[in-house]
Parts: C-alpha cells; sequence; structure tokens
C-alpha cells in the first residue's frame, strides 16, 4: 500500500473546523465579506465585485476553483431576486466559466444553487450558485474510505491563477 502524505491538510482541517464555529456564529459570509475593505478582497477570497453582485472562491471548495457567485442581496430565493441581480450572476457566472477554463483547463463543471436547508444551503437566506470545475478522474478513493478530498493546490493559488484571468473578462 502507498501512503499519500499531505501534511498541510491537518492546517487545513483545523481551520475548516474553527471557522465552521465562527461561521455560525457569525452570520452571513455573503453580505458581511463584501461589506470589507476591497484592499482585503484577496484575503477574504473575493475575485471580483459587479453591480449587483460578486465572486468569491469557496473557503472549503468541492475541487480547486469552485466559486461562489451570490448577490449583495440578502435573498433566499432566486425566484425572490430582481432581474437585474439574476442578469449580473448569470454574466459573471458566465464570465466565471470562462476564466476557469483559461486557467485550470478542466474538463467540465458543475453549476448549482443549494435552495433552502433542506438542499442543503449552508446559508439558506442568501441565495449563491456554486460553479464547480470537473476534471476527468478526479474522483477517487479518498472521499468514500476516509472521508477526505484531497486539494493538489493551495487556495490562494488558485485565486491568483483565477483572478488573473477573470480580471481580463470582466
Amino acid at each position: 500500500m502507498k501512503q499519500l502524505w499531505a501534511p498541510w491538510r491537518m492546517a487545513y482541517i483545523d481551520q475548516a473546523a474553527e471557522a465552521g464555529d465562527a461561521q455560525k456564529a457569525e452570520g452571513c459570509i455573503f453580505c458581511d465579506k463584501p461589506k470589507g475593505d476591497p484592499a482585503q478582497d484577496a484575503e477574504q477570497l473575493i475575485l471580483h465585485r459587479g453591480k449587483y453582485s460578486f465572486v468569491m472562491m469557496n473557503l472549503y471548495p468541492y475541487n480547486s476553483g469552485h466559486l461562489l457567485i451570490a448577490p449583495y442581496e440578502h435573498i433566499g430565493s432566486l425566484a425572490d431576486l430582481g432581474v437585474r441581480p439574476v442578469e449580473n450572476m448569470m454574466a459573471l457566472t458566465k464570465r466565471c466559466e470562462t476564466a476557469i477554463r483559461q486557467a485550470l483547463n478542466p474538463d467540465g463543471f458543475n453549476l448549482g444553487a443549494n435552495i433552502g436547508r433542506v438542499a442543503g444551503a449552508g446559508f439558506p437566506d442568501h441565495i449563491h450558485f456554486h460553479l464547480v470545475p470537473r476534471w476527468n478522474g478526479d474522483t477517487n478513493f479518498m472521499p468514500i474510505l476516509a472521508d477526505v478530498k484531497v486539494m493538489p493546490e493551495f487556495l490562494q493559488q488558485t485565486y491568483a491563477k483565477i483572478k488573473e484571468k477573470l480580471d481580463l473578462l470582466v
């Protein structure tokens, strides 16, 4: 049997557990993060701020390059969101798909929204899209046997790659 050494994962797992507890106590990331100083966007993983919505990386991604596209309005359902924010979210999603293709060369994507807690929404009162790049062979035994997803790159490295391409498109 071969061993996979990824010692940086423990720091990531510890950080995820701490952030998960803090996240539950602190409120809505989709409201709070964009209120911060735009000079701190890289630290907050915000890739782009649009007129009605913004793009940020998922701190706990399913795959490298997993992005979240959310309106600034704290609304839980796509049906309740105005036309302009929906149009802006879709335009940003389209640009993000192009930027990720250029930066990471995935074989495909998953695009979705978890609307309501029962549907899996971590923030059920704030609608957001997930754009997840996928590669042939990106699934393996680790999530099934060990409940662990091995990420091949640090978030800030992926952030820089996508940001460079996205800035050219926006």
